[in-house]
């Protein structure tokens, strides 16, 4: 998968945020976030395109804060944390942006990140609108307690020196527990501090352009680490300076993207050819067991027309073997002279086991085929649905309108498919 770092420039003294969003930015593309591939500055409207985008933070831009992480709704940890360190920032609280550490708990120290939210909020939304969304936003340095201590030597452009010889001076930003300590090699403070540095097993790298500098000052060799390495370095950190009201929108979508883009990648082509063989597997299976329906289907359509030919060798076109034998069998019996179900006599004879003891006969009655119609207006509601519990314990369905009592034989439930229980 993928990651292009882009390097956000440090904030020029006296700079507006409109000018800053035309500057070109330093990024390195990387296809697997690992090994850098192309490098260069470009503006935001020309700058590659990759699966994911991290923007790095020059170390100048953050200020870093050792805090209880405050017990409150997600919804109000912000301010939560802007009362916690009102008197520690230096700016109004709307013109700061703060951001916590990964897996911070409540109730446990913590670092807190505070810089710039319009300087930050510029690049942003100058990125978004050229088409680059940036999905993470890492400091270039953090605090650790754990890992060894960093001290990384950069180039930061002198004012009004850009005619220069050296345009740029050394400045250091060394990590450790106590946080991240940033400041020029040309102040007394530096040279102060020097010597409780080199009592600690510090990791010292810099830039090309100002390595010479740094040896000079530090007076022990340092290893050159090129932007490129650096960026890369830095987006591989947990950190993620994008939360609360300068969080990634349209998180849910962006997840459902990362996660195609995290499936489409090299490292997941064996799941991939996994998937595509399980389901065309399950094709085949479907393919296979509606085969096997089919075939079940047309031998019982084949034995019924036989049944239907051995049966009655009469019929010469099969069309509907069921209805077809049916037809031929009540024909049997008509001629055999032998009354059915249907009949006139056997409806008669359940009418008249049905009918209440306690009422006159009928007046009338109507026989059509299959149904037969008593006229009998004097039955009340309750007679009525007493003839109707008899008649359907007989085998016949009522339908009454109007003083006219209709039976018909009830047509037989279908027997219900039976389930072999597992033990």
């Amino acid at each position: 998968m993928s990651m292009l770092v882009i390097q956000l420039p440090a904030r020029p003294r006296g700079g507006s945020p409109a000018q800053e969003a035309a500057i070109a930015y330093s990024h390195v593309l990387s296809a697997d976030g690992l090994a850098a591939g192309t490098q260069g500055r470009a503006s935001a409207a020309q700058l590659p395109r990759a699966d994911t985008v991290v923007a790095v933070l020059p170390a100048t831009e953050i200020a870093w804060h050792r805090v209880d992480l405050p017990r409150a709704p997600a919804g109000r940890l912000r301010a939560a944390l802007a009362g916690l360190l009102e008197e520690r920032l230096l700016d109004e609280d709307d013109s700061v942006h703060l951001a916590v550490a990964p897996q911070a708990r409540a109730g446990q120290p913590t670092w807190v990140a505070a810089l710039s939210k319009p300087w930050l909020a510029t690049h942003l939304a100058a990125l978004e609108q050229a088409g680059v969304a940036v999905e993470r936003v890492v400091p270039a340095q953090a605090p650790g307690a754990a890992e060894a201590p960093h001290g990384h030597f950069f180039a930061v452009p002198r004012q009004g020196a850009e005619h220069d010889a050296d345009p740029h001076e050394p400045w250091l930003a060394l990590a450790d527990g106590q946080g991240v300590t940033t400041l020029s090699l040309d102040g007394a403070l530096a040279r102060r501090l020097l010597g409780a540095w080199k009592e600690q097993p510090v990791q010292w790298t810099a830039e090309p352009a100002v390595a010479a500098a740094a040896e000079r000052w530090l007076g022990t060799p340092v290893q050159v680490r090129g932007e490129a390495d650096a960026l890369l370095a830095a987006a591989r950190s947990d950190w993620n300076l994008r939360q609360f009201d300068l969080g990634a929108r349209n998180r849910g979508l962006r997840t459902l993207r990362s996660l195609g883009k995290r499936l489409m990648s090299p490292a997941w082509r064996p799941v991939r050819w996994g998937l595509a063989a399980l389901l065309l597997l399950q094709v085949a299976g479907l393919n296979l067991w509606a085969w096997q329906q089919q075939r079940a289907i047309s031998q019982r359509e084949l034995a019924m027309n036989e049944m239907l030919r051995a049966s009655h060798p009469q019929v010469r076109a099969v069309l509907d073997a069921p209805a077809q034998m049916q037809r031929e069998t009540e024909l049997l019996r008509a001629a055999a002279g032998r009354a059915g179900d249907t009949d006139l006599e056997p409806l008669l004879m359940l009418a008249a086991q049905a009918w209440p003891a306690d009422q006159a006969p009928v007046q009338s009655l109507r026989y059509e085929p299959g149904k037969l119609t008593l006229v009998a207006p004097g039955l009340n509601a309750q007679q009525i649905e007493q003839f109707r519990s008899r008649a359907g314990a007989a085998g016949l369905a009522l339908d009454s309108s109007e003083g006219r009592l209709t039976l018909s034989r009830a047509a037989a439930p279908r027997p219900a498919p039976t389930t072999a229980k597992g033990a």
